[in-house]
């Protein structure tokens, strides 16, 4: 058979020199652009608009409810039975239930001395407190210093506890449910939380349990968390404004409208029962903690948060750990959701328009849509759109929709709104992250059950900088031991070249004058891609 010439699968306007590489590309661009970039990018536009205007109205809704909430609705104290557990010399401690305190560990050599002591120092009557340390530590030394510690507080009189196991299956989870099994906690009604770094102030039993001995159907008091090193670095103000907003307006409202919010893993008493109804901790997500409120709320019980009982904790101020944090936090509530999303549809206990919310408002658009729109949105496609100029992204969508989205965002945390320009360049950064993390999670790959815990730091920033005002011999914090080629994160760099290009196309061609955003945005990529977010202030 004759050899078939390649005129005949090749137009003839493609027949140029093979040096003209070039012209070749371009031509084939312009080739499938009108039957088939332009198709897809406008669907893309579209879906996109449709993401942020879901976005838009549940930040609106929750603005709204929030405000009416502040005005209008009556505090905790005021909406459910309250009241203070009263010393009675008669009775003695007999009147206040047994609570246990539940602090899990996991080499926490920085923080371990803080935690346990905030705990014993808890205003409780000392025969109705058991304090256990759940130490899953596998450094040795550390193991030994944790352990000395539970001891020193004990010949003080104070009930404590130090708890190892064999292995860290479960991981937070598999700790906090070993705890659960010990035979003296049969005695116990409540159990109070603490990761490592939290650090409770002596009333918070006596602010929260009364809630749960008065109200048989709430399960869960959540205090907020209030953070000691934001003001450590420009990291940790960032983090701070996110944060912020969770408790300011996010868990506010799920509190006051549905009795029903994430519980945070930490600071927060639960009721012993509730949980054993709910079928005790589940390590089957990274948000053991999550998954337990969820189950907990499907079963009829109520949660309750307390926006001004606060608890002093610590945020991750290297940007390694801030990225393991956040992929859990991403990729396992949308694994979560995989799991129980059918569950929850199925469930005859509760109403339908608490279903709407879980589902729709508490997973779908905060947990999922929130992530995606981020990063695809103002990462991808508006930067696309400017190689493709055919296809128009409606101002409202780029711009106002976004601005009015950050506004409501900043609430939470009105004395860092100089750096607000800022936080929105950063988060999109880290949308990358965690719309890679929440696919991971919907999809179950390969790390959709990693756990990197948190590493702290407790004082030793503190430490360092007096050491260096004093001129000191003490050693600098662990986190700016870092080689310049550990801190490098290819993938924020990757994008920073993406956009850096689309910026100079942008400037050159363009007509919508993005490259000033997309340079900006260049730049924040780059600086998280060498990984020197966290420059001190």
């Amino acid at each position: 058979m004759a050899q078939i010439s390649p005129k005949l699968l090749i137009p003839e306007s493609f027949q140029v020199s093979r040096d003209d590489i070039a012209g070749q590309l371009g031509m084939i661009w312009e080739l499938i652009k009108a039957p088939l970039i332009v198709p897809l990018l406008q669907l893309s536009v579209y879906i996109c608009l449709a993401m942020a205007l879901m976005l838009f109205m549940e930040r609106v809704y929750m603005g709204i409810v929030i405000v009416l909430v502040k005005l209008f609705w009556k505090k905790p104290e005021k909406r459910y039975n309250f009241e203070p557990i009263q010393d009675d010399v008669e009775l003695g401690s007999s009147n206040f239930p047994v609570v246990l305190v539940q602090i899990p560990m996991f080499n926490e050599r920085e923080v371990y001395k803080i935690s346990i002591g905030a705990a014993c120092g808890l205003s409780w009557p000392s025969d109705r407190l058991v304090i256990q340390v759940l130490d899953d530590s596998t450094d040795p030394a550390i193991k030994l210093m944790v352990e000395q510690e539970c001891q020193r507080w004990a010949s003080k009189g104070i009930n404590i506890t130090y708890q190892i196991r064999e292995n860290r299956t479960g991981y937070k989870a598999g700790a906090l449910k070993e705890g659960l099994k010990r035979s003296y906690v049969k005695h116990c009604e409540y159990v109070a939380i603490f990761d490592a770094d939290f650090r409770p102030e002596p009333d918070f039993l006596r602010r929260s349990v009364p809630f749960l001995v008065n109200n048989p159907d709430i399960a869960l008091v959540q205090a907020r968390w209030r953070f000691v090193n934001a003001d450590e670095c420009l990291l940790t103000r960032m983090q701070e404004m996110s944060l912020d907003y969770h408790f300011t307006v996010e868990q506010e409202v799920g509190s006051a409208t549905h009795a029903f919010f994430g519980f945070n893993g930490t600071a927060g008493i639960w009721r012993i029962a509730a949980i054993n109804e709910a079928g005790g901790w589940k390590d089957r997500t990274t948000v053991e903690d999550m998954d337990l409120a969820v189950r907990s709320s499907l079963r009829g019980w109520k949660f309750v948060y307390l926006g001004d009982l606060q608890v002093k904790s610590e945020l991750p101020s290297t940007f390694k750990a801030f990225r393991f944090q956040q992929h859990r936090w991403s990729c396992g509530p949308a694994n979560l959701f995989r799991k129980m999303v059918w569950e929850i549809i199925q469930n005859k206990k509760v109403k339908f328009w608490k279903k709407v919310y879980v589902i729709y408002s508490f997973f779908f658009v905060r947990k999922i849509i929130a992530h995606m729109v981020t990063f695809f949105f103002y990462c991808v496609v508006i930067p696309l759109t400017i190689l493709v100029p055919e296809v128009n992204v409606p101002i409202w969508g780029a711009v106002y929709i976004p601005s009015v989205i950050t506004i409501l965002n900043s609430v939470g945390t009105p004395r860092s709104i100089h750096l607000l320009f800022y936080w929105i360049l950063f988060e999109n950064v880290m949308s990358l992250h965690r719309t890679k993390a929440t696919f991971i999670g919907l999809l179950e790959a390969g790390r959709a059950n990693e756990w990197v815990v948190t590493e702290k730091l407790g004082d030793a920033v503190k430490k360092a900088a007096e050491a260096s005002k004093n001129k000191t011999n003490i050693k600098a914090p662990r986190k700016f031991k870092f080689k310049f080629t550990e801190r490098l994160n290819t993938l924020e760099l990757g994008f920073a070249a993406f956009l850096f290009l689309c910026g100079c196309y942008d400037f050159v061609h363009g007509k919508h004058n993005y490259f000033i955003y997309l340079f900006l945005q260049t730049i924040s990529f780059f600086i998280t891609g060498i990984g020197y977010v966290g420059t001190i202030i």
